[in-house]
This record gives structure tokens, sequence and C-alpha cells, in this order.
């Protein structure tokens, strides 16, 4: 693990798009940071794609996120694909954007890093532990998430930020 005064040194190195300390995801070409890396990564022009269902977003993000549903409950409450998804990304945000990409846990952010990688989005980071923690084998957290980091929350988006308004400009 890098050290804290030079992983700042490194998120400011002129040019640099990715902090040292990030782990490449197997077979991808994205990285992987702790909520507190993509905090300080905020400062340097990252944006907060958090990809939890429209309810898990209401109930709480990252301040400043913008939210697109890589998942939307169906019938009965059960977890389906929304298909709007990549047309939604595509229509708001450029194939360069720098992009934090973040979930509950990690597993839906990895699978949209994926995606987004395969259409072309260079700039991709995949935020480990999501908004509340990855869990490790016995139930307790592996890697703390982003609310247990103590790290800006809100209840509300920013104009301009919600799923609702996102996919608007998708027609």
């Amino acid at each position: 693990m890098v050290a804290r005064p030079l992983l700042l040194a490194l998120l400011s190195a002129p040019g640099l798009a990715l902090p040292a300390a990030a782990d490449k995801l197997t077979g991808m070409s994205a990285n992987r940071v702790t909520s507190i890396e993509a905090a300080e990564m905020l400062e340097q022009g990252y944006e907060y794609l958090d990809v939890r269902s429209r309810p898990e977003f209401d109930q709480g993000h990252p301040s400043g996120a913008w939210n697109v549903p890589l998942l939307n409950a169906g019938p009965g409450g059960r977890m389906q694909a929304n298909a709007d998804f990549m047309a939604v990304v595509k229509a708001n945000f450029a194939t360069d954007a720098k992009l934090l990409v973040g979930c509950k846990s990690g597993g839906r952010s990895a699978r949209a890093v994926q995606m987004l990688a395969e259409v072309g989005y260079s700039e991709l980071v995949d935020v480990r532990g999501g908004f509340s923690g990855e869990p490790d084998p016995a139930g307790g957290v592996a890697v703390a998430g982003w609310k247990d980091s103590g790290l800006p929350v809100s209840a509300q988006p920013e104009a301009g930020h919600s799923y609702a308004e996102l996919r608007e400009k998708k027609d």
C-alpha cells in the first residue's frame, strides 16, 4: 500500500490519470481504488458514477454522484438489467470522461466498468467497497465503503444528476 503523502503526491503529478495504489482488475483496462482514494480523485477531475438502483441511491449516495442504475427492480422485486444503462451513460459522458464507478459493495461496479471498457471508455476506476463496504468471507467488512469511511453523503442528487434527468438526455 502506498503511504498517504506519497499517494497525494502521485495524484497531483501532471498527466497521471490514476494513483499507483490502484489494483488492476483481472483482464480489464481499469483500476480499483478504495473510497478514500476515490474521494481524493474527485478533486482531480473525476466524476462519481453510482450504478446502484434508484431506491438505493435515494437512501444516500456520495455527494455529487451521478446515478445510472446497472440493474432495476423488476416484477416481484427481482433485479434485472437496465436496458438503457449504456445509452444513458453514452448520452451523458464522453468516452474519455474520468469516471469513478461505484455501487453498494463492488460487484455491480466491476461489471459496469467491464461493460464500459468494452465500448471504449478509457478513464474508468472501480471503487472497492462501494457505498456500504466490501464483505469478507466471514461476513465482516474487508474494505470500508464510502459511508463508513466518513466521506460526504447526500440523500438528494445535485441538479441534473438523478437517473430521471440523465435518462432524458438519451433520446
